[in-house]
């Protein structure tokens, strides 16, 4: 039987190409669901750390129907964000091109005010109108001074509902219960946490070799054939790991509260401090260390959240 019967596939994952450091600590939203609702897409919050709950299945069909289930939970800390500005856009051959801004009627942070434009200039037509917004982190304790400016699409199909909606965004601060409902299923926007420069074996799984291989251990054996004369970018190199924009589809929120002794442990989260805002919980973990800026947004392609209610949550010490 000649040749090998070894199968070795290639070493890290092509599926996300190239692996780009974000420009920034939270990404821009690319994409926005089609809704029939007028609402706003999505909120900011910051990480906050994990703990767990028990969860009661009220699912008929379940094999664990009104059992109490231990779950993982992240706690997302959500205080209120401002409006800054109205935006329109129009669709053109070069793109979206903004053609009207309206500031909004309350106090801007100092900080902002020479982005907020001076007089208002409301179109005529439109394709698509967003809120831009900045956060409020002098309300936490995480000692960040800089708010974070987002733009947030208005979604739905009429246009005199989305202006109507939008206008009466620019007048009042915007809360997380106003946007989104315990038990439904929300997209986390995040970037990952950054590794720094890291080699093969920790960065693409590389197999480590024996103690008397030439030259190296945690390497590559070769860099390619040689034709053709070149590395082609599918061998694995040591490089920047990590701080990456990612995705993380169908969260469920567990709960919104208003109530920080409800969730906050004893001596409080670690590297983190205690929660002062109103908060959202979402099951399972999310990208990103503490304290990183969270966008929590409507899914993209939503699945059946499943039911049941909390019962539980620790607030046993984390340290």
């Amino acid at each position: 039987m000649g040749g090998s019967s070894i199968h070795n596939p290639r070493r890290g994952s092509l599926q996300i190409w190239p692996r780009v450091r974000a420009k920034r600590s939270y990404p821009s939203i690319k994409a926005k669901p089609k809704s029939k609702v007028v609402k706003l897409h999505g909120f900011i919050g910051y990480k906050v750390g994990m703990t767990h709950i028990m969860f009661k299945d009220t699912n008929t069909h379940s094999m664990t129907k009104n059992q109490n289930i231990a779950h993982p939970t992240t706690i997302i800390e959500c205080p209120p964000i401002k409006p800054l500005l109205l935006r329109f856009y129009q669709k053109t051959t070069n793109g979206l091109q903004i053609v009207g801004e309206i500031p909004s009627s309350l106090k801007i942070d100092k900080k902002l005010k020479l982005i907020a434009p001076k007089k208002t200039k409301e179109p005529e037509s439109f394709d698509e109108i967003r809120l831009v917004v900045y956060t409020t982190p002098s309300a936490t304790g995480i000692g960040k001074k800089n708010p974070d400016v987002l733009e947030l699409n208005i979604l739905g199909d009429n246009k005199e509902e989305q202006l109507k909606v939008g206008k009466e965004l620019l007048t009042k601060e915007i809360k997380v219960s106003d946007i989104f409902q315990e038990g439904q299923m929300v997209d986390i926007h995040a970037v990952t946490t950054g590794k720094g420069f890291q080699g093969t074996v920790k960065r693409y799984g590389v197999k480590i070799r024996q103690h008397k291989s030439e030259k190296t251990k945690r390497g590559i054996g070769t860099l390619g054939p040689w034709t053709p004369k070149k590395v082609l970018f599918t061998v694995a190199q040591p490089g920047k790991m990590g701080y990456h924009s990612r995705v993380d589809f169908n969260k469920q929120v567990l709960k919104i509260s208003s109530k920080p002794e409800e969730v906050n442990p004893k001596g409080g989260f670690v590297r983190y401090g205690e929660v002062k805002n109103e908060w959202l919980m979402v099951k399972g973990s999310i990208p990103g260390p503490k304290k990183r800026t969270i966008i929590v947004t409507e899914p993209i392609r939503p699945k059946k959240p499943s039911s049941g209610e909390v019962t539980y949550i620790s607030r046993e010490s984390k340290q």
